[in-house]
């Protein structure tokens, strides 16, 4: 072979060859792959096949948590909506008294869970509870029967918890919109005529369109991976019939194949939100100064301050308070419990655990998008981020069996060469748990650190390359000193979430270990919600601080 077709054939070569750095590509490979572990287990799990039970699950079990998964999914996405859009535009583009602090007050619901807030409302609106007792004692009514609320265990109660819980994943997109938006064009419309109601619906609105409907799909997506409220307020969703075929009816294949019909579902919400996005793009010409705040006086600015306030009450203040109360109640009856605290830490190791793997695999994936610049890096970025439109409850089933078949193997082979058994190394020691956390909340680190990435110039890796700095030094000295806020938010915000998460703590914990989320929902389970108070006020605590710095975040942002 002459010298030409030896280069020929070398070059051939090189272009199939991992270029250099290539490594970290190659691993996030390896997490983009673990990110979509549980859904190829699922469908290999749900292709076992679930005997005669699965003509049962069509006829008599699919249909009707199809449809009251889909009326929770329409009631929920209208009132967040309903919900958030006003209060968004009257803090963006209004001035009354008390604004500044329900700017950030309105996402105060994100810190407490939804089946909180339902086992709270369920002792407050109870008949014989402070609402229905003191409305029959201002009407003159002494009997409990002669005065009966509806019933929250039902459909509506049920978007209405969800809907004070989740709006302000609505009202965060829809206010960022607002607040970055022209003037030009809300004067342009003021000057033509149009009152501020007319400019709102057909200016503001549109603009704003993109970003509500991103809210709204986050908020549909928390809706059909909740499984506490649903269940403890009546309703049989996919999420409820899924957690039941597998526990009560110990039939893990029918869980599966509820689960794949689920998951069609997950994925028609991100079409129908990403096809909403790109048919509905509107671009306000002009000067990109935002508008000044409107001042509101007399009956407009009450308006306004009740309308913006309702929504705390509902979503925070009113469960905080019954919680506070209860556990008073229950510690001066009872004593304070010291499991209470070993919950606590078991909820802290398991979340904080979860928090490390996810950061670790979420600058892993990001580093590697930022050092190859290649559409590998970046589809691999996108599948690691899936995890989060994942319920929880899909994803314990699509992890339970690898890591299951991984146990075995790896106790056969230890009995085989070490004569010992390693018994169920991740299953039984809550490595399964912390697996699952860092796959489902894997987008939070992955954002978080590509939303950094954006703000570091390429400049500064070619000016740290020529200083002589390797590829890895780059990244250590360079990018992860500069990374370390981004990190720290994404670090809390996980955290928080690692000790809200219910359905996955609920399928993949060891047994014998509780933690604050699953003690109160056995509690709930045993209708003691009062007995759960003090772990549920916990995690109440433990969830404000992210909501804080969320609020600060948002509005610097937005500025």
């Amino acid at each position: 072979m002459t010298d030409l077709a030896l280069r020929r054939s070398s070059r051939r070569r090189a272009h199939f060859l991992p270029r250099r750095g290539s490594a970290i590509l190659l691993v996030s490979g390896g997490v983009a792959l673990l990110a979509l572990l549980p859904v190829l287990a699922l469908v290999e799990i749900a292709a076992q096949g679930s005997g005669d039970l699965w003509p049962h699950l069509i006829e008599n079990v699919l249909p009707e948590a199809v449809r009251q998964t889909l009326m929770l999914l329409v009631g929920v996405g209208m009132a967040t909506v309903l919900i958030a859009v006003p209060c968004a535009w009257l803090v963006s583009t209004c001035d009354f008294p008390g604004r500044r602090m329900l700017d950030w007050a309105l996402l105060l619901p994100l810190a407490v869970p939804s089946y909180i807030v339902a086992y709270s409302y369920l002792d407050v609106l109870h008949p014989l509870g402070p609402v229905q007792s003191a409305i029959r004692f201002m009407l003159g009514i002494s009997s409990p029967r002669g005065l009966r609320l509806p019933d929250l265990r039902s459909t509506g109660g049920c978007i209405f918890v969800l809907s004070v819980v989740l709006y302000p994943y609505v009202y965060l997109s829809a206010r960022a919109s607002f607040l970055v938006q022209s003037a030009a064009a809300l004067d342009v419309a003021r000057t033509l005529g149009a009152g501020p109601l007319r400019t709102f619906v057909r200016i503001a609105m549109p603009l704003a369109r993109p970003a509500i409907v991103a809210g709204v799909t986050l908020a549909l997506l928390e809706t059909l991976g909740d499984i506490g409220a649903s269940e403890f307020l009546g309703m049989r969703t996919l999420t409820v019939s899924i957690y039941t075929t597998w526990v009560n009816r110990s039939n893990l294949p029918g869980a599966a194949q509820i689960a794949l019909v689920m998951l069609a579902l997950v994925l028609l919400l991100i079409v129908a939100e990403r096809s909403a996005r790109r048919s509905r793009r509107f671009v306000a010409t002009g000067s990109a100064k935002p508008q000044a705040p409107t001042r509101l006086n007399g009956l407009a600015a009450m308006g306004a301050v009740l309308l913006c306030t309702l929504p705390v009450l509902l979503g925070f203040g009113v469960p905080l308070a019954h919680l506070l109360n209860a556990t008073i109640q229950r510690v001066e009856f009872s004593g304070f419990s010291m499991d209470v605290l070993r919950e606590a830490r078991n909820s802290a190791v398991l979340a904080l655990a979860g928090t490390a793997l996810a950061l670790l695999l979420g600058l892993i994936v990001s580093v590697a998008q930022r050092l190859d610049r290649s559409r590998l890096g970046t589809a691999f970025a996108r599948i690691a981020s899936l995890g989060y439109a994942v319920p929880g409850t899909v994803l314990a089933i699509g992890l339970l069996t690898p890591f299951a078949a991984f146990d075995n193997f790896l106790d056969s082979l230890a009995r085989q060469f070490a004569g010992v058994s390693t018994g169920l190394l991740i299953s039984g020691s809550g490595g399964a748990l912390v697996i699952a956390y860092a796959i489902r909340f894997l987008t939070i680190p992955v954002g978080g650190v590509e939303a950094g990435y954006a703000k570091l110039s390429p400049h500064l890796d070619m000016a740290a390359r020529s200083l002589g700095s390797t590829r890895t030094g780059v990244v250590r000295t360079v990018h992860l000193p500069l990374l370390r806020p981004a990190l720290a938010t994404a670090a809390l915000i996980v955290f928080v979430d690692g000790m809200k998460e219910l359905p996955a703590t609920l399928l993949l914990r060891p047994l014998g270990v509780e933690t604050l989320a699953t003690h109160i929902y056995a509690e709930a389970a045993r209708s003691t919600y009062e007995d759960g108070a003090l772990a549920a006020l916990l995690i109440v605590i433990v969830g404000l601080l992210p909501v804080i710095l969320l609020a600060r975040i948002s509005r610097a942002s937005a500025r």
